[in-house]
């Protein structure tokens, strides 16, 4: 599993997949959201592809700060929106196309200060917003339970308990306060890691900035909001860099599309709804050889677009498109 960017890259950012999703999406026109702003890379390719005007829409101030000295460049055509892209059907609505480049940026990852990555010593943060509780304050006041659940099903650490134990032992002696603080405990506490085998702490980094900003709840109810905002013909592109997000957009788009499968011959005929979204892209298209060589950050990127429909907007059920549940979001029963 791997994510937006490599904790070891200091490479500048690079909009993932853009080449192939303009070109999925071609001919680019009308009114956009991008609900992930970020450096703007996106807003700015939609642009210059022919789209008349973006919503960029960003929880993150400094992405707003970054694009103070660029943004004025396209007059009117860019709306910047702070906020959250669940919310997206609140900023606009009747829209042509909505993208989301899903993950921690690499303006995010870099800054030390941000506390997202453990390569770079800084604060053990990783809020997106910028506001709320922070990953610090999760670890030390989250039970152990609840931090092995956290490690198990946001970050598929197969070793999360171990972990977990480890952290409530050690935060009872010192609280963690910082990123190197915490990946040094994780790195004593696992086998040592083989050449070429990904960094002890990156399932638990990653798992820990899932649970502080809430990406996977804000992904299912990111996906229903765009099926709301798009006009009928509007397209939704999503480009994700693991496992889970892909398994989510993949069902929530199937099932939207009317292609979860038929149901048992025994079983009664259940009415099917009409198909909200067309799938454009069977499967999820990913980076070629040009771009990997151009940028190495795009190794696990997967991008999927459909279609908007006329058809009426609805609900799924996040247990039915692969969402993660923590035990205390289940109905029952422990792992």
């Amino acid at each position: 599993m791997a994510d937006k960017a490599s904790q070891t890259s200091d490479a500048p950012h690079v909009p993932v997949l853009l080449r192939p999703l303009l070109a999925g999406v071609s001919p680019v026109q009308g009114r956009w959201l991008d609900g992930t702003f970020g450096a703007g890379g996106y807003t700015r390719g939609l642009l210059e592809a022919g789209a008349s005007k973006v919503y960029g829409v960003d929880r993150d101030p400094l992405a707003f700060t970054m694009a103070a000295d660029w943004v004025g460049q396209y007059d009117d055509r860019i709306e910047l929106v702070a906020g959250v892209f669940s919310k997206m059907d609140e900023y606009a609505s009747g829209l042509d196309g909505v993208v989301l480049d899903l993950g921690v940026s690499s303006m995010q990852l870099d800054l030390a200060e941000r506390g997202f990555s453990f390569m770079r010593d800084g604060p053990l943060d990783m809020r997106m917003s910028q506001d709320g509780p922070s990953a610090a304050d999760l670890v030390n006041s989250a039970s152990e339970e609840e931090i092995a659940d956290i490690l198990y099903h946001y970050g598929e650490e197969r070793m999360s308990r171990r972990i977990a134990r480890a952290i409530v032992r050690e935060r009872a002696i010192e609280p963690f306060k910082t990123t190197l603080q915490l990946a040094g405990l994780i790195e004593k506490t696992l086998p040592r890691t083989k050449p070429n085998q990904s960094h002890a702490a990156t399932r638990s980094f990653q798992a820990l900035r899932i649970a502080v900003n809430d990406e996977y709840g804000e992904l299912f109810r990111g996906l229903m909001a765009a099926e709301r905002a798009l006009r009928p013909g509007g397209l939704l592109a999503v480009v994700t860099f693991h496992s889970i997000e892909d398994r989510m957009v993949k069902k929530f788009l199937q099932a939207r599309a009317g292609r979860t499968g038929g149901g048992s011959r025994y079983a009664p005929e259940v009415e099917k709804e009409v198909p909200a979204f067309e799938l454009l892209t069977r499967k999820a298209v990913g980076p070629d050889d040009q771009e990997l060589e151009e940028n190495p950050r795009s190794r696990s990127a997967k991008l999927r677009i459909a279609r908007r429909t006329d058809a009426p907007a609805g609900d799924v059920d996040g247990k039915n498109i692969g969402m993660p549940m923590l035990t205390a979001q289940k109905s029952g029963g422990r792992r």
